[in-house]
């Protein structure tokens, strides 16, 4: 099986946290842009990435903590192993061990989707019904967009 060449968004990926959902997207757009990249840009969309994902998941930790998310340490756990690959394959990629950072960022099209749909699934409905006394509403199309 090859590795992927690009990770376009799709609304599947929507949630119904209009702020989660845009972090989402940009989450896609950085992930895209390392699968996508020549090999002289990897490395700084591999830094790219790493700085998207300590803000990303620093907004979800703030999130499930001000709102005493019953599953904070599950989800803070699942994006510390994350950032942390990120962290050990960077100084790799920058010794030009790009086949790793090629394979870290084919690892996270693998990872993301199943994130989403049971992690910060349950993060959103939580903060919508904290907010708005509801389950999200979220209106998807059935296309797959590239930008």
């Amino acid at each position: 099986m090859s590795e992927p060449t690009g990770m376009p968004w799709t609304d599947n990926y929507l949630l119904g946290y209009t702020p989660m959902d845009d972090t989402h997207r940009e989450f896609v757009e950085v992930v895209d842009a390392m699968l996508s990249c020549d090999d002289a840009d990897f490395p700084a969309r591999l830094r790219a990435f790493i700085e998207h994902a300590e803000k990303h998941f620093a907004d979800e930790k703030a999130w499930m903590q001000a709102s005493d998310f019953p599953a904070t340490d599950c989800h803070v756990d699942d994006h510390e192993a994350v950032l942390g690959s990120a962290h050990e394959v960077e100084p790799l990629v920058l010794e030009g061990n790009l086949e790793i950072g090629r394979s870290f960022a084919a690892e996270l099209v693998k990872w993301f989707p199943g994130h989403a749909d049971y992690l910060d699934s349950a993060l959103a409905h939580w903060l919508v019904k904290k907010k708005a006394g509801g389950k999200p509403v979220v209106l998807r199309r059935n296309v797959t967009l590239a930008e």
